[in-house]
């Protein structure tokens, strides 16, 4: 049946040449470019560079063009421009560049005669690809799957238009306000030598630079061994260049004057601070190689100044070794400072220490913990997951589809401005519709090219305020549902309607069971909510194929069977009851999986502190910052106003805590969770005080100091109370001292049960007493906290306070033991982060006036893009098209080794058959960006001291095994392959 869906495509290969993936002798890039290190000597790599924001206090393309310079002055075109021209004149100066984003729009636009002369650059190894993803994303509130895409964009771009050469071998997160475990794992499978940092707590850096550890080797993940280990390193002035040495159009520090005849010549003393820095530098590292980085936020907009001084300072500072002196300057790279170390080691001996915990939570000073931006502008985190879950459809149905050898513009559109999402300081919040999975459904769901006009497919993106236009206005509309994970899912569908009953039939034609549930109140009155839908209308979507859609008929008829309020203290399913304590309307007991835990769950808030930056103490909550004026949060109140509606596809409590908090707590037919659908604003400000608003979790788990969070959706981290594993920590700040980035999920547990809460967003979270657990939901802040942004954190929409609205899913078992579902309640854990990162995504379309009948005669009404379901721990991460006529897939195991005595074992999964609408020809395997045959990546063995093998950070080549392309995938391993198909 598949035959008639798809058009025949000629199968083609990669479409590169081989050089792409070898090292070409001829050219000088890379390490063999590096300059040459004086033994015997300190090696002083000056490193220029530029760091450009791609957003924060302007908009890209005003940072690209230079507009706004009264907000700031920066212009990413003009630096481009000066550094091409200044590299012309010195072939021993050197440059980076990072922001993929920037350089590609400024690279559309060049001529030919400037795009030969930079690969000539490129190519000498003069300019170097530093990082190379799209922007330099945050590691806090991103999400692994979001990481990983935007970098194998930025990557591919680089590799199509400068081969090898283009190809990044160092990760440089300079910027971003601490450093997350899982963003170090992807690095390594990137393939990378290694990772140089900016930013880490103030006390850890005291404590690195006193004993000499700022360089170790990271082990990034406690299931994928050596091929997560990554050598890491934090430089010592962040990323600015020393005092007195910025030499940029920016900057007021004097230029070296080496004109004796001039009163304000300054060479001898210009050397002598730069060599005294230098020293200063060399006592904090046990190598003869230290870096010091010339360059700042949007520096080198007139290049030839920074050039033209540092070429003088590298000429007097050389001069010195005539008369003793044991530094050499060179003008280098963090590839060839990396690969400099790497060679000093290696033939000395040394072994490096290693770091298993990650770099969280980041302090600048005693009372400024950056934790309050893990929830900052949360509306705009919840759009960039939404965001990722309609690229992985876009990027399904393009591929299922075969809509041609060539990207389709909007998919590249949305790419871009996902990896624009993630950057570290400005995530925008533009939420624009594609219209290529319209254009891809259209094609899959009809049966012959001949006939109905094209189908038009569109979202619902109002729908998270119970607002829209088809399901609200139509007599009869289809909701098309496509399910984007690697297994049959159920999805309970629901839309806002006027109050009508309305029959759905499935593709069969069978009646699918529905229910009309009231919106409540303070839905219907939120700011800008301008639909007249009172009810959601919800029905259950059974059995939704893999990689594939049910199209659903749906017609109003007669009748408004609502529910009505109903007067009872115990909800439950067929897995889950609830207790709501009669007097106080407040959650207070859950049974699940076979177990009761005592539990209650309210509201309060954290009053900001505001103070006028001047000093440590005087520190204000702001943006970036999470500093409660006392660390006792408030009870937004001690009882809830409750209405209770139950039916047989779900129960809804309805609770209002005051006038700006509000929830429901849902349980929906067979589903072994508990929703809290959360409603909070618009925040109170007329106070002296901002408010920061949690949800708290309280239990009488025996947790002992300790709870669990994940690093960007992957794999857990213990966290311990007021501690530190790393050093020993003093904390004045013993609230935000103890909040960490929850991408994902949070946890408690003991010996006899575990309570966990997954997130539909980036959220900070902490537990501050033993048996409960909180997630900061919402804040705003009365002043700034000065970090440069330079206005207060007070969102408004329609002339008010913010609201946002939002979700937490609980979930409780016994602690690793097998649930009543043979599972694992961790693996209960994983299936839901499964099922709420990529939601099934409901499309919806007109009938044309079109019977079921006559509907179901025209266009298919389902498909699966599957063969067969892959087995419950793995997961086809990506599916996209890519080069030529070439598909990307990624498989990933989503389970960790000690999570689930059976699914934590490693799976296989054959590819040979595996997918609808095409047959593989071909397989070649790459590192986690795409960029790379894996087979080609040999990265630098850097030895530890509590590990021997040479090759400790070398890729694990794992070979396709048999003629039906078997792959095997080890407890939370992504495998990455470019795949040549033939479609059917």
């Amino acid at each position: 049946m598949k035959t008639f869906i798809f058009s025949l495509l000629i199968a083609s290969t990669l479409a590169q040449p081989s050089s792409r993936w070898k090292d070409d002798k001829k050219e000088k890039c890379g390490y063999g470019s590096c300059p040459v290190m004086k033994d015997g000597m300190i090696n002083v790599h000056i490193v220029p560079h530029t760091h450009d924001d791609v957003g924060w206090l302007k908009t890209v393309d005003q940072y690209y063009y230079g507009s706004r310079t009264m907000i700031q002055k920066a212009g990413v075109q003009y630096i481009l421009d000066s550094v091409t021209e200044a590299l012309k004149k010195n072939k021993d100066r050197r440059f980076i560049y990072v922001e993929t984003a920037f350089f590609w729009k400024w690279w559309t636009k060049q001529p030919d005669h400037i795009k030969h002369q930079f690969k000539q650059f490129v190519k000498s190894g003069q300019l170097e690809f530093i990082g190379g993803a799209w922007s330099m994303n945050d590691e806090a509130t991103t999400h692994y799957q979001s990481i990983i895409d935007q970098f194998a964009w930025g990557l591919r771009k680089l590799n199509e238009t400068f081969g090898e050469c283009g190809r990044p071998k160092i990760g440089w997160q300079i910027d971003p306000f601490g450093h997350s475990r899982e963003m170090a794992s992807i690095f390594a499978q990137l393939g990378f030598d290694g990772l140089l940092l900016g930013r880490i707590d103030y006390q850890d850096k005291n404590n690195r630079f006193s004993t000499k550890t700022p360089e170790v080797v990271w082990k990034a993940s406690d299931n994928l061994g050596n091929a997560a280990n990554i050598f890491t390193g934090v430089m010592y002035n962040t990323y600015s260049p020393p005092p007195g040495f910025c030499f940029d159009i920016l900057c007021a520090d004097e230029p070296i004057i080496d004109d004796k005849q001039s009163p304000d010549y300054n060479v001898d003393r210009k050397v002598d601070a730069f060599l005294d820095y230098a020293q200063s530098v060399r006592k904090r590292y046990i190598t003869d190689n230290i870096i010091i980085t010339m360059g700042d936020d949007f520096n080198y907009q007139d290049a030839n100044m920074w050039f033209a001084n540092l070429d003088k300072l590298i000429q007097y500072a050389n001069e010195r070794q005539q008369n003793g002196s044991k530094f050499n300057l060179v003008y280098s790279t963090p590839s060839c400072y990396i690969r400099a170390v790497f060679n000093d080691a290696t033939s000395k001996g040394l072994k490096w220490k290693t770091k298993s915990d990650d770099y969280f939570p980041y302090a600048s000073d005693p009372h400024t913990y950056w934790t309050g931006y893990f929830t900052s502008k949360p509306t705009i985190k919840r759009f960039e997951r939404l965001g990722n879950n309609y690229l992985q459809v876009c990027k399904q149905l393009s591929s299922l589809a075969d809509l041609g050898p060539e990207d389709p513009g909007d998919l590249n559109q949305l790419r871009e401005a996902m990896g624009v999402m993630q950057h570290h300081d400005a995530i925008t919040g533009t939420e624009k519709q594609h219209v290529v999975t319209s254009s891809a459904l259209d094609k899959l769901v009809k049966k012959s090219s001949m006939g109905y006009q094209n189908i038009s497919f569109s979202s619902c993106l109002l729908n998270n305020i119970s607002s829209c236009s088809i399901t609200e206005s139509s007599k009869s509309f289809i909701v098309t549902v496509y399910n984007p994970l690697s297994r049959p899912v159920t999805q309970f569908v629901r839309f806002p309607v006027l109050g009508e009953a309305f029959t759905v039939r499935d593709p069969e034609g069978k009646l699918v069971e529905t229910e009309l549930i009231p919106i409540a109140d303070q839905v219907i009155s939120l700011p800008g909510r301008k639909s007249e839908a009172t009810v959601d209308l919800i029905f259950r979507a059974v059995d939704l194929p893999p990689l594939g859609f049910k199209s659903y008929y749906v017609k109003r008829v007669p009748g408004n069977e609502i529910l009505k309020p109903v007067s009872k203290n115990n909800h439950e399913n067929e897995g889950v009851k609830l207790e709501i304590d009669r007097e106080t309307g407040m959650l207070a007991s859950v049974t699940m999986n076979n177990i009761t835990v005592p539990l209650s769950q309210e509201f309060l808030y954290y009053e900001g502190f505001v103070g006028d930056n001047m000093v440590f103490a005087n520190r204000s909550s702001g943006a970036y910052i999470f500093r409660p004026y006392k660390n006792e949060a408030i009870k937004v109140t001690n009882r809830a106003k409750c209405t209770v509606y139950r039916g047989d596809l779900v129960t809804e409590v309805h609770q209002v805590f005051n006038e700006w908090t509000s929830q429901i707590i849902r349980l929906y037919r067979e589903e072994t969770f508990v929703e809290f659908e959360w409603l909070v604003g618009p925040l109170p400000s007329n106070g002296p005080r901002g408010i920061e608003v949690i949800s708290r979790f309280v239990t009488n788990i025996n947790s002992d100091s300790t709870f669990y969070t994940d690093s960007n959706g992957r794999e857990m981290l213990k966290r311990v109370r007021n501690f530190r594993p790393t050093w020993k920590v003093h904390i004045e700040e013993p609230a935000s001292a103890n909040y960490y980035p929850v991408t994902s999920k949070i946890l408690i547990r003991d010996s006899e049960a575990e309570v966990a809460v997954l997130t539909d967003r980036a959220q900070g979270g902490s537990s501050l007493k033993d048996g409960e657990f909180e997630l900061m939901v919402h804040r705003n802040s009365i002043n700034d906290d000065a970090f440069g942004v330079g206005e207060n954190l007070n969102e408004t929409a329609f002339g008010e306070g913010l609201v946002v609205r939002g979700s937490h899913y609980l979930i409780i078992g016994k602690t690793s033991i097998q649930g009543c579902d043979g599972n694992s309640v961790a693996a209960a854990e994983r299936d839901l982060a499964q099922r709420k990162l990529l939601q099934s995504w409901s499309f919806l379309s007109f009938t044309q006036n079109l019977t079921f009948d006559e509907y179901k005669n025209n266009f298919i009404m389902t498909m699966s893009g599957l063969q067969r379901n892959l087995p419950k721990n793995v997961q086809i991460l990506t599916l996209e098209p890519w080069i030529g006529n070439s598909l990307l897939l990624r498989l990933e195991h989503v389970l960790e080794k000690n999570e689930d005595p059976h699914l934590s074992q490693p799976a296989s999964v054959k590819l040979q058959g595996l997918f609808s609408p095409f047959q593989i020809n071909s397989i070649k395997e790459t590192t986690l960006g795409g960029n790379q045959l894996l087979s080609d990546n040999i990265r630098l063995p850097f030895e530890t001291v509590d590990d021997n093998l040479v090759r400790s950070q070398r890729y694990a080549v794992i070979e396709v095994e048999d003629d039906e392309m078997t792959i095997n995938l080890d407890p939370m391993q992504i495998r990455t392959f470019i795949i040549d198909v033939s479609f059917s």
